[in-house]
């Protein structure tokens, strides 16, 4: 049986790391050599681990599931199921057209009853397939607030193989890196929360504030690292004035940055950035 590769997250997952699958490929390719480990210190849904395992298969791979994909990962049965119920609700409303309020108020009831009956109801997940494009929820509270859209998925989801391989932790990224901090041949992938980004799909609305994503910036020192951010956290910009203002810092010094457009729906896109040191 040929193995399944992943270019994209099997579920839903907030974030746009797919559309850097390719490069960050080529950079493990290129120059991932001497690499041993790789610390993935804000896991998402794991498609970096999962892509640098592929690529680096002799190096240990350590997967910080942080925000818990790994229980969405394992009820994907109960979540096919739901939504082979779900689709003959919506089969005559077209696609991206607003499901009319009697459905909708049928699909919320069966949310509910699933939820009282202590099955797992995977909201991002489902998110993907009711909400708005770039709308999420992580709640049946959330979730009810929305208009819905039929944007089902024709295919069920499959994730066999998804984690084969990987060490799978769930730390505090500032522990998990000082446990591997001083480990040599060490790559740590930071892909940490974006600001200005709506935390929905995330695990709590505090999960990320201004003084994590600077704390960040300390763990760059003396490390290989590929960073990855956005245009909207200004983080270059804010780096050049840090070492203007403090020369010795030397913030991404020597670092190399590629910039991106990554587009969220038809209405909205950002600058997708990659800083790599090696």
């Amino acid at each position: 049986m040929v193995k399944k590769t992943f270019s994209t997250s099997p579920l839903p997952f907030r974030g746009t790391k797919r559309y850097y699958v390719r490069r960050f490929k080529e950079v493990l390719k290129n120059r991932g050599g001497q690499v041993c480990s790789v610390v993935d210190l804000f896991g998402g849904s794991g498609l970096l681990s999962r892509v640098a395992k592929d690529m680096l298969p002799a190096a240990r791979v350590i997967y910080n599931d942080y925000d818990n994909f790994r229980q969405r990962l394992e009820h994907i049965e109960q979540t096919n199921e739901l939504l082979d119920i779900l689709r003959p609700l919506v089969r005559e409303v077209p696609t991206d057209k607003k499901v009319p309020n009697e459905t909708r108020a049928e699909i919320l009831r069966i949310f509910r009853e699933r939820e009282q009956n202590g099955l797992f109801v995977d909201y991002i997940t489902l998110s993907g397939s009711l909400l708005f494009s770039g709308n999420w929820a992580n709640s049946y509270e959330v979730f009810a607030k929305h208009t819905l859209y039929n944007r089902m998925v024709a295919t069920n989801y499959n994730a066999d193989n998804y984690l084969a391989g990987l060490e799978i932790v769930s730390k505090d990224y500032r522990e998990l890196f000082a446990e591997h901090k001083d480990h040599e041949n060490t790559l740590f992938l930071l892909d940490p929360p974006y600001l200005q980004t709506d935390v929905n799909a995330y695990s709590g609305e505090t999960y990320w504030q201004l003084k994590d994503y600077l704390d960040v910036l300390t763990l760059l020192d003396g490390t290989k690292y590929i960073f990855f951010t956005s245009g909207k956290s200004q983080i270059i910009d804010f780096c050049h004035w840090i070492n203007k203002r403090f020369p010795d810092a030397k913030l991404l010094d020597g670092a190399e940055i590629t910039e991106q457009n990554s587009r969220v729906n038809e209405f909205a896109a950002y600058k997708d950035i990659m800083i790599v040191k090696l």
